[in-house]
């Protein structure tokens, strides 16, 4: 596949002759006439219109070969198969846009952040990173990059405030570091047939005394895994709840992606948490990072932290299939899709597409799809005003170390994959809405049905809750790694969830320390609090109308609510 996509490209470049002889409008009509029909939020004229301007804006750059990277999933293959092509053709620019692991993608912008040397002309990685660049200062800022050097090659037609992501890849300073071009979130996924069912609303009553619903908390959460689990529908056993939990780097962002969060650990404030955010870590009026161990002050290893592991370790063990607790997180993502799982806390929208096919399991012969998803359920320490779980956004980033010819050609291309031309074909392709003009498109609006809720998510108010890893991180790369290790020894049964939580806010403080001891970050990197015990921090926190770290809850396992899922979608749309 990957060979006949090559051979179909380079027969692409052939035929323009040297890439930009014929480069221009018959090709962008071309473009518009077979990929992107009535699939755009502009009209033909105006699509046109933004298609001349990326024509005349190349014109400088045309011939050029530039890179640009970013991570495996169908909204990327989509832009490397189809959208590079279609802009080379367009603008005469070579595009090579290489589809790889996340992992590899933040190791190699480690590397061109260490070395200098230009590995890629463009990037797309997670806004995860946007305390890191704001630290660093080795990314361009948009805001200034637009207005300045780059405003010859900015789209008139961009419009920033239609991306509904804005806000996770804008600084302390108020600049714009990073661009989303694909945005999904973790939200609860159940069977809505099942939930539906008299027999199982009526058996899981008499049980529970409460009705058989969406988990409003935890403790409704854990009450459904229970009813589930074990019992025969269509002749099947089957469970309450799907994880995973193999010791892979992949559980890190099971937990770095803001499980801590719906546990209810940091403190209020969207996107994220402040002065302590969902990782623990607190930062200081100046932004400038404190501490991770409640002995600064920080949340890593506090009460609400120590229940999210032990609540996830509870479950996984006896609510989920054996197996799961030996799988990663690629291994554990196709099984609700066959049929045997009741309801997933933790469960990623860019699985949608691959969830809604005909013919699965979970697929009614209609086509629409026998689940749902909805938000997801808060643990006992979350309190309203926090963020409720994460958000995935996968965004351009231009590095200083690019030739600024080379920035300009990557910018185009950037703003072409998410143009509001192409954005709404984009969207239906890869289901990550970045931009709130493609949302309310009456084509998503038809396909929504088939979608299981992700649609009314999306239009809901709720969707400011999922929110991306946020600035108190000052070293992504760096503190990102030492969850996997820390929570695997607690996954594993090495270590106590205590244990791993005081271990993992001892690894991340040495991290920490040794920014601050260098001073690379200058006045925006760590300065490290004296330590004293959680009781002194917790009365700090309250005197200063803060939240974290809190004190331990007594009764963990407070009264289940669950919600009816078809009021909820009603009460959205009022």
């Amino acid at each position: 596949m990957r060979r006949q996509f090559l051979t179909s490209t380079t027969a692409l470049v052939l035929l323009l002759g040297a890439g930009h002889a014929y480069a221009g409008m018959d090709e962008a009509k071309t473009f518009l006439d077979k990929e992107i029909g009535p699939l755009s939020t502009l009209s033909r004229a105006d699509q046109e219109k933004e298609m001349q301007w990326f024509i005349d804006a190349a014109k400088p750059f045309a011939g050029m070969e530039i890179k640009v990277v970013s991570e495996t999933i169908a909204t990327h293959s989509y832009e490397s198969q189809v959208l590079a092509p279609a802009f080379s053709a367009i603008t005469g620019i070579k595009v090579t846009h290489d589809v790889i692991q996340e992992g590899d993608v933040v190791e190699k912008i480690q590397t061109q952040m260490q070395t200098g040397q230009n590995l890629y002309d463009g990037w797309v990685n997670d806004s995860d990173l946007i305390g890191t660049h704001w630290r660093y200062q080795q990314v361009r800022n948009l805001t200034d990059w637009m207005a300045g050097e780059g405003k010859d090659v900015t789209d008139p037609m961009l419009d920033v405030d239609d991306f509904i992501g804005k806000s996770f890849t804008t600084a302390p300073d108020g600049k714009l570091y990073q661009l989303p071009d694909q945005q999904f979130a973790n939200l609860y996924w159940f069977r809505y047939d099942w939930f539906n069912d008299e027999k199982n609303k009526a058996d899981f009553k008499a049980k529970y005394g409460y009705d058989l619903g969406v988990p409003v908390n935890w403790s409704a959460y854990e009450d459904i895994a229970q009813f589930f689990t074990g019992r025969e529908i269509d002749g099947k056993k089957v469970f309450g709840h799907m994880d995973y939990g193999k010791k892979d780097p992949s559980l890190g962002w099971r937990f770095t992606d803001a499980w801590l969060s719906m546990a209810g650990n940091g403190d209020k404030g969207i996107p994220n948490g402040k002065p302590v955010d969902e990782w623990g870590i607190k930062v200081d009026e100046n932004s400038r990072p404190v501490g991770s161990c409640v002995a600064r002050g920080g949340d890593t290893n506090g009460p609400a932290s120590v229940y999210a592991i032990q609540k996830y370790l509870d479950w996984l063990k006896a609510y989920a299939p054996p197996e799961a607790q030996g799988m990663t997180f690629s291994e554990s993502g196709p099984v609700p899709s066959q049929g045997t799982i009741a309801q997933q806390i933790f469960w990623y929208t860019a699985f949608t597409a691959d969830m809604a096919k005909p013919g699965l399991p979970v697929v009614n012969e209609d086509g629409t799809p026998k689940w749902r998803v909805a938000p997801s359920p808060h643990g006992v320490y979350w309190k309203d005003g926090m963020k409720l779980g994460y958000q995935d956004a996968g965004s351009w980033t231009l590095m200083k170390s690019t030739p600024t010819d080379r920035a300009k050609a990557a910018w185009l291309y950037a703003q072409f994959v998410v143009s509001k031309t192409v954005d709404v074909k984009k969207s239906h392709v890869g289901l990550t809405f970045i931009r709130d003009s493609t949302i309310h498109d009456k084509s998503f609006t038809e396909r929504a049905p088939k979608l299981g809720g992700l649609v009314e998510f999306y239009r809901s108010p709720a969707r400011v809750q999922w929110t991306p890893t946020g600035t108190n991180v000052p070293d992504y790369p760096k503190l990102a790694q030492l969850w996997w290790q820390n929570i695997g020894d607690a996954s594993s049964g090495a270590k106590s969830p205590q244990e791993a939580m005081d271990s993992l806010c001892a690894d991340q403080e040495k991290v920490l320390e040794r920014l601050e001891k260098a001073g690379v970050q200058g006045d925006i990197g760590p300065k490290m609090a004296e330590e004293h015990d959680l009781d002194y921090w917790n009365k700090d926190a309250v005197s200063k109308g803060n939240l974290a770290p809190q004190l331990k809850v007594e009764n963990e396992k407070d009264k289940p609510i669950t919600v009816n899922y078809d009021e909820l979608v009603k009460s959205w749309q009022k």
